[in-house]
């Protein structure tokens, strides 16, 4: 049992659990139950989105946390990336989908989708219109009415597998379709098991030849009928087998209104009668109640390690619904053997292996916060995928940068090195891996042939290594982004070096992460590309997109300096220049220049919209760049500016984000800036203090510890700190320590409606800085 605000419990009361005696018109108040944290969330936040203006590019994904298979309701045409739009009003089926974001787009799907009455099977024949009003969509359970069959659709989700239920009409003519999609599938009907079982290989890069989806449904009711069809949508009556480019199963049997038919579905990636042992492990003999309710168990688990306390119910769906998103991704893509061993099929060598292995993640996006949470609430988890990683470096030769499911050609960087050295030094890694992730960055910061796509390892190492930058004329696109982020990557690596002892190694990469000041333009105090010949580009438009930097400007990218803001500081003269140059950011109109891309980019478009001056938080280059007035002494600035985007860029609400959501990063800003702190440099064992949005937070960390932080005073207005204590004493530090909440313990926060600048402005209340640490 949680304890609730006395304001919530008595809303709740009245509008959900009260009885009214007619005769009398009294109130009869029934016994408050505990809080369903599952109830807040809305899966649907960020799936009112299109190609050109992202408010999440989400899809209400019907899944368990971090499931290997997700479930979502498909309203576009197969293939297409953005397969559930909110502003749709047709259905084409529920399919199994391993999508980790629309532009890297789907892999291993396949559908099932009921009709009645005539015969529809083809895509554009058999959607169904449905409502909004008629749906209910929850991370364990999604149900639709498909208005055109008379047809209500259910399904609720397990790590591998899923139970559907489907409530037919009377009817002599109900159908259930398996669509298993384009680029090779097999179906097979076995009418005396009442099952379907087949294949998938659909997919959109990064598989091994020998990658298939095996699948496995079993039904509760006979068969009257079984078609096929085979490709070009080439019906075969009263067939049991199809196999081509794109098949699918038909079964049919007549119904009674209001009957149930259930199907209970799972897949494999390793064989048919590993996915039938998935299916037996994970529902058996379930019901559709027990599969939902142990589907909202595993939700509750992990939502309730962060219970809020206060009274705007808005804000607390908000809060949830994006802790949802960031306890998604990365993808389980292990399986158990029949004696409950761990094995994977590697979607790098096509092999089965044992251990872990996880997938579907940009570490451009995510390393920023999504890892750094999961090493501060879900350390356990954290060292299962570092075991992944060590997997997929002894099965590839190379670390991953973006998985789905294997190596793909996407974003820059080398972030797999901070997610790896933030893991190891927070105690997150078991030993026996250590060794093999050491030697993993290692080699993506000194081998720079092999490499199986340009986003592995570092493109123009050979540059960054003998000049201290990646040139902007020797034809490397997005040079500037990539060299401050290498030279981030090379601060991680020199942590993890200087504590496994090796301290010339160490020295080395210290010396190597001040490359970022090779880029420093004096003369502009922003960062720049640079040429061959050390000589700056020309012409140089701070407002243009693209080019030496990625999906974003010079305003942007200068910031990306994660390790060493005094450094950042020093370079443009001080406090005050830093300070007005962030103010600049903000203060100026949202121009752009776009000619890099031939067309206005979302992103561009979404910076354009939020009136936020040239501040792009929908993209993740920029969301850490608030923090930084911390770093100059003045926290104040940062207090108000993280409490505008928490409460004008984000809510519970099918336009809820303001940007991509990417894998849990944008939410997991939310998460972290919601409770009052942010991870400005993943590999610090210091979070960088902001404005907290709740009156109360308790934590619940793993090690069975509780860290609370409360803000009593806490309103709409009242976003400015006025004094901070930790464990009962003062705290003047703009920041807050790794092990502090590790710990257990209370930060609490005197919140005021006008800033106290005295409050944390000393250079010794500031957060980490290299430059700040070598001068101490």
């Amino acid at each position: 049992m949680i304890r609730l605000n006395a304001k919530i419990i008595l809303i709740l009361s009245v509008l959900f659990f009260m009885a009214c005696d007619k005769k009398t018109n009294t109130v009869v108040v029934k016994s408050q139950q505990a809080e369903n944290l599952i109830d807040h969330v809305n899966p649907l936040m960020g799936t009112d989105s299109e190609f050109s203006l992202s408010n999440g590019n989400t899809y209400p994904a019907i899944a368990t946390p971090w499931g290997m298979n997700f479930w979502t309701p498909q309203t576009a045409k197969m293939g297409d990336g953005w397969a559930y739009k909110y502003d749709d009003y047709t259905i084409r089926g529920i399919k199994q989908t391993h999508q980790p974001s629309p532009w890297i787009n789907d892999y291993a799907a396949f559908s099932l989708m009921a009709v009645t009455g005539d015969l529809k099977y083809k895509e554009d024949e058999r959607i169904s219109y449905f409502s909004h009003k008629a749906e209910v969509v929850k991370p364990n359970y999604y149900s639709v009415y498909l208005a055109d069959y008379d047809v209500t659709a259910e399904v609720s989700p397990t790590e591998r597998a899923a139970h559907f239920r489907f409530t037919f009409p009377e009817s002599d003519s109900s159908f259930i379709l398996l669509d298993a999609f384009f680029k090779g599938s097999m179906v097979k009907i076995i009418p005396e098991e009442r099952k379907i079982i087949g294949y998938c290989r659909n997919n959109s890069g990064g598989v091994p030849d020998n990658f298939h989806n095996y699948f496995v449904a079993e039904f509760d009711k006979d068969f009257e009928l079984n078609h096929t069809w085979g490709d070009d949508w080439n019906l075969v009556k009263n067939s049991i087998n199809n196999e081509g480019e794109h098949v699918g199963a038909i079964i049919g049997f007549k119904t009674k209104k209001g009957e149930q038919v259930h199907v209970k579905v799972a897949s494999s990636f390793i064989s048919h009668e590993q996915a039938a042992l998935n299916l037996k492990t994970e529902i058996g003999n379930d019901s559709f109640e027990n599969t939902k309710e142990k589907a909202r168990a595993a939700w509750e688990k992990e939502l309730q390690r962060i219970v809020i306390e206060d009274d705007n119910i808005d804000n607390i769906r908000t809060f949830y619904s994006c802790l949802y998103r960031v306890l998604l991704f990365p993808r389980k893509f292990y399986e158990y053997d029949a004696n409950g061993n761990i094995m994977h099929y590697s979607p790098y060598n096509g092999e089965v292996l044992p251990g872990y292995m996880f997938t579907d993640n940009g570490f451009w996006d995510t390393f920023r916060a999504v890892f750094p949470f999961f090493n501060m609430m879900y350390p356990e988890l954290n060292t299962q995928i570092m075991e992944g990683l060590a997997n997929t470096y002894k099965e590839s030769g190379w670390l991953p940068e973006w998985a789905s499911p294997g190596h793909r050609d996407c974003m820059i960087g080398s972030n797999s090195a901070t997610i790896v050295a933030d893991a190891f030094l927070k105690g997150k890694m078991n030993k026996k891996d250590v060794d093999v992730l050491f030697e993993a960055v290692l080699k993506n910061a000194n081998v720079g042939d092999g490499r199986p796509e340009n986003s592995v390892g570092r493109a123009g190492l050979s540059y960054y290594n003998t000049l201290g930058y990646v040139p902007y004329d020797v034809g490397i696109h997005e040079n500037a982004a990539r060299t401050l982020e290498y030279a981030f990557a090379d601060f991680t690596i020199a942590k993890m070096a200087e504590k496994l002892g090796k301290q010339n190694l160490a020295k080395d990469f210290y010396s190597k992460s001040n490359n970022y000041k090779n880029l420093f333009d004096p003369s502009t105090n922003l960062m720049r590309g640079k040429n061959e010949d050390g000589t700056f580009q020309t012409p140089f438009n701070p407002l243009k997109w693209g080019d030496a930097f990625t999906e974003g400007n010079s305003l942007h990218y200068t910031w990306s300096v994660f390790h060493d803001t005094q450094g950042l500081i020093d370079l443009m003269g001080g406090k005050a220049n830093f300070e007005a140059k962030l103010d600049e950011v903000f203060d100026m109109p949202p121009d752009f220049d776009a000619s890099y891309y031939g067309f206005t980019i979302h992103e561009i478009r979404e910076m354009q919209i939020a009136n936020m001056g040239n501040y792009a938080h929908g993209n993740q280059p920029i969301q850490h760049m608030i923090y930084l007035y911390n770093y100059a002494n003045a926290s104040y600035k940062a207090q108000e500016k993280v409490r505008d985007v928490l409460t004008k860029l984000y809510s519970a609400t099918p336009d809820g984000y303001c940007g991509d959501e990417d894998n849990g990063q944008t939410s997991a800003w939310y998460v972290y800036s919601a409770l009052g702190f942010y991870p400005v440099t993943p590999g610090i064992n210091q979070y960088v203090i902001g404005s907290p949005l709740f009156k109360k937070a308790t934590l619940q960390l793993e090690n069975g510890n509780t860290f609370k932080i409360s803000a009593p005073n806490n309103s709409k207005d009242n976003v400015f700190i006025e004094g901070v204590l930790l464990n009962g004493k003062p705290w003047n530090n703009s920041f807050v320590n790794f092990e502090d909440i590790q710990n257990g313990g209370h930060l609490e926060f005197d919140m005021n409606s006008t800033p106290n600048k005295d409050w944390a402005n000393k250079p010794e209340n500031t957060p980490f800085s290299m430059s700040k640490s070598v001068k101490e």
